[in-house]
């Protein structure tokens, strides 16, 4: 079978139905198929993907890893496809309100910028912008799109990656004037170091000594709960503050903050994703918009 006689759209709905309804029967019953020609069906497509995507092995259908991750593909693209289809044939143009949640340091300095060229492209939609490095339930605070750093923890929400960041620990001229500049990392321990007040992945400063990543632990006397608090305290002359490229790299331009054991940075980065929940239904087309105007816009 030449390749442009795949009907690969069938496919992905067949494994699809599969998938969502546990079985090659029911899946059957709902395609109007036999349960030999879902089988048949999955194996020429596993076949041609070189990947084993369900595990035959057990009474309970079990996924690999690999029709994992293709399940999660497959319901994107298929939702692409229903939603090209509906504005073709409705002229549907993106429109309403989208709630978006994000930290205020990447609201700030990432998100605002580009919300003037978003609203020119799509006039028809209002945002609604909640700030805060809380960790929100989409479904609780009726959010349609969460930007956060780090990885994926919820597997009922999907991800699309924006970019990612490195760190840097800066300090202002003023709070280096009065306790002087660290030459290593023996020497925080007579600086302030600000830290978060809430849980992260790595509780402390990650810095590279003699080849090796060492991390300095935070001692508990100057904490803020989000990251910009934290750059205004740095400004302010409060103390060491570590954080994203982005958020201080204008401070830096200006000369309003410096960069100290910039050689023992080690190179570590923060991954930041939209987060969405697009299992089980259609992605409106406003919130498409957004996830295509971020993924190619944003820039760290």
């Amino acid at each position: 079978m030449s390749r442009q006689d795949i009907n690969r759209s069938g496919e992905m709905e067949v494994f699809v139905s599969v998938v969502e309804r546990g079985g090659f029967s029911a899946a059957a019953a709902a395609r109007r198929m036999t349960p030999s020609a879902v089988s048949k069906l999955l194996a020429r497509l596993e076949t041609r993907l070189g990947a084993r995507l369900v595990n035959r092995s057990t009474r309970r259908l079990q996924l690999t890893p690999e029709g994992c991750a293709f399940y999660e593909r497959c319901i994107i693209i298929l939702a692409d496809i229903a939603e090209a289809e509906r504005q073709a044939s409705t002229g549907e143009q993106a429109s309403g309100r989208i709630r978006i949640n994000t930290s205020g340091s990447f609201g700030n300095h990432v998100l605002a910028p580009l919300v003037p060229a978003f609203m020119a492209l799509h006039p028809a939609i209002t945002l609604d912008i909640s700030l805060t490095d809380r960790i929100v339930d989409l479904m609780e605070e009726r959010a349609d799109v969460a930007i956060r750093a780090g990885p994926l923890k919820n597997s009922s929400l999907i991800a699309r990656k924006l970019g990612a960041t490195g760190k840097i620990i800066v300090a202002s001229p003023d709070y280096l004037s009065r306790h002087g500049k660290p030459r290593t990392i023996a020497d925080l321990s007579h600086h302030c170091r600000i830290g978060f007040s809430y849980a992260r992945a790595i509780e402390g400063w990650p810095l590279r000594e003699g080849g090796e990543t060492v991390t300095i632990p935070i001692i508990p006397g100057l904490q803020v709960g989000d990251g910009e608090a934290m750059r205004h305290l740095a400004l302010s002359g409060a103390g060491l503050a570590r954080l994203a490229a982005f958020t201080v790299r204008a401070d830096i331009d200006a000369g309003r903050l410096v960069p100290v054991l910039e050689e023992a940075n080690p190179g570590d980065i923060e991954e930041f994703y939209a987060l969405y929940v697009g299992q089980g239904g259609h992605l409106p087309a406003r919130v498409r918009a957004l996830l295509d105007f971020l993924a190619s816009h944003v820039r760290f």
